[in-house]
């Protein structure tokens, strides 16, 4: 007997009445994650604002003092200590294991949200993107309960994938985005990759639009992630296309380094999970602090998922200075570090952040100009981080919104990814503490 085709695969998938009424159910699903996602995107926006301005405003200051993250970071390693030791789930995925969506359940959602809401705004050197994956799946999960859907594990998958990229949609204000995403951190192919993406982007097309609207509706501000590049940039050079090549190997090398020590903390925090937890969320503190008293700028320029900084810095890139710029790129990326094997949330903002960082540092050099040297940094950065090259493109291209600047950056996302590849991998990150303080 001959084996049926890719496309009559697919075809008695998509004809399958289990899989309709799954495409039905994740087109529904969309509606109550993007509204959950909306209010936890607005509760931590406007928490940290409350926390890094109104506060320090408040008591006499223009901004927070240099100490401030020596105070509100350490709160932040004790609540997620006793989150990971106490509560189902630990919290949520450790931040240095990167992006997935496996383990998403009903039962971890309480934790995920206490140890995000602990980590976020409380100056933790993270994204809100894994929280949201957590909180999209979870959500999806019990929608499928509730409605008494079938809980096949194939059903199960697609429905929580759908949900989580419904939410995670919603940050990155690109339904093509999530579900981009969400596909390649699935690693599936053939027919089950489109069995995947269909639902995912049905959801996430069905939650950006309630996500928008209710944004305007309410007014109210989530913190979604944009740059608007103010240097024009029309065509790109041969030598701008060799320093991509050069500059996307030199930060796989470093950001390679960075997870792996994002490791090593996650080992050291995995016994005595409360102190240690603590101890590393301090130590970010003090790079925060002690980039203040370098620089002179706020220490949420690295106490922060630095999504609102990278719109600033890519709207007048011309206002960092060379000695803010490196002081900016090496103590965010050890607080990085540290709080991506101690602290809950997601890998992508900071990463964000630091490659377009690098990219301005690197911008001087002879024919290399800033529009591609920030495309590259953040191509780069992030496919060694998420070690997902298609959605790092995608990303990066829709945030810059520039044509020219495309090529190196897929030339940089796969360089970077290849050479991340190839070197030695590190140590898993224990998905859970395994020990109480």
């Amino acid at each position: 007997m001959t084996q049926p085709v890719e496309a009559d695969l697919l075809r008695d998938i998509l004809r399958s009445p289990g899989y309709m009424k799954t495409l039905v159910l994740c087109a529904l699903v969309g509606i109550p994650v993007s509204l959950a996602s909306f209010w936890f995107l607005a509760a931590m926006h406007s928490l940290e604002h409350a926390l890094w301005e109104r506060v320090p405003h408040s008591l006499g200051w223009g901004t927070a003092p240099w100490w401030w993250p020596l105070v509100l970071l350490p709160v932040a390693g004790v609540i997620v200590g006793l989150v990971a030791t106490h509560l189902p789930g630990a919290g949520g995925h450790i931040p240095a294991a990167g992006v997935g969506t496996g383990g998403a359940s009903v039962a971890a959602l309480p934790g995920v949200l206490l140890a995000a809401a602990a980590s976020l705004p409380l100056g933790a050197t993270l994204g809100p993107e894994a929280p949201l994956i957590a909180l999209g799946g979870g959500l999806a999960l019990l929608f499928r309960d509730l409605s008494r859907a079938p809980a096949t594990p194939r059903g199960s998958l697609l429905i929580g994938t759908a949900g989580a990229a419904a939410a995670i949609s919603a940050i990155f204000g690109s339904p093509l985005v999530g579900a981009v995403l969400l596909i390649e951190v699935a690693g599936v192919g053939g027919p089950q990759l489109f069995a995947v993406m269909i639902p995912s982007l049905l959801s996430s097309g069905v939650g950006a639009l309630v996500f928008t609207g209710f944004g305007r509706w309410t007014g109210l501000q989530t913190g979604g992630l944009g740059v608007k590049m103010s240097v024009p940039f029309t065509r790109l050079d041969a030598s701008e296309v060799l320093w991509a090549l050069l500059i996307a190997v030199v930060l796989a090398c470093v950001m390679h380094r960075v997870m792996a020590g994002g490791h090593r903390v996650a080992a050291y925090v995995s016994t005595r999970t409360v102190s240690r937890t603590t101890l590393c969320a301090l130590a970010a503190g003090a790079c925060a602090a002690l980039y203040t008293l370098a620089t002179d700028r706020t220490p949420a320029d690295v106490a922060s998922s630095g999504q609102g900084t990278l719109g600033e810095l890519t709207s007048d890139p011309r206002a960092w200075g060379i000695g803010a710029l490196i002081a900016v790129v090496v103590f965010k990326s050890l607080a990085y570090t540290l709080c991506l094997g101690s602290l809950r949330g997601g890998p992508i903002f900071p990463g964000l952040f630091i490659g377009a960082a690098a990219g301005l540092l690197l911008a001087p050099l002879p024919g290399l100009g800033i529009v591609p040297a920030m495309a590259v940094g953040m191509a780069a950065v992030l496919a060694s981080v998420m070690r997902l090259p298609v959605s790092s493109v995608v990303l990066v291209v829709l945030l810059i919104d520039n044509a020219a600047a495309t090529p190196v950056v897929i030339l940089a996302a796969v360089v970077a990814f290849v050479v991340t590849e190839l070197l030695p991998a590190p140590k898993a990150a224990p998905l859970k503490a395994e020990a109480k303080a």
